[in-house]
């Protein structure tokens, strides 16, 4: 049986995590800083994680 690809796309959006979650880092945080507020900008630096809806779908992509 031949090894199963990664989808490039998801191999730069997603790291999985020792726990087994997807970790990605969230939208809206590359340009237009200066409108939004120290409070949402720091929110944004937080990780945020793969919902378990779309996780079979993400790990799928992931295989290794």
């Amino acid at each position: 049986m031949p090894k199963t690809k990664t989808r490039s796309s998801a191999k730069k959006r997603f790291k999985k995590t020792s726990s087994g979650k997807v970790k990605f880092s969230g939208a809206f945080r590359r340009h237009m800083l200066s409108k939004k507020t120290k409070k949402a900008k720091r929110r944004l630096k937080k990780a945020h994680y793969v919902h378990e809806a779309d996780h079979a779908r993400v790990t799928k992509m992931l295989p290794y």
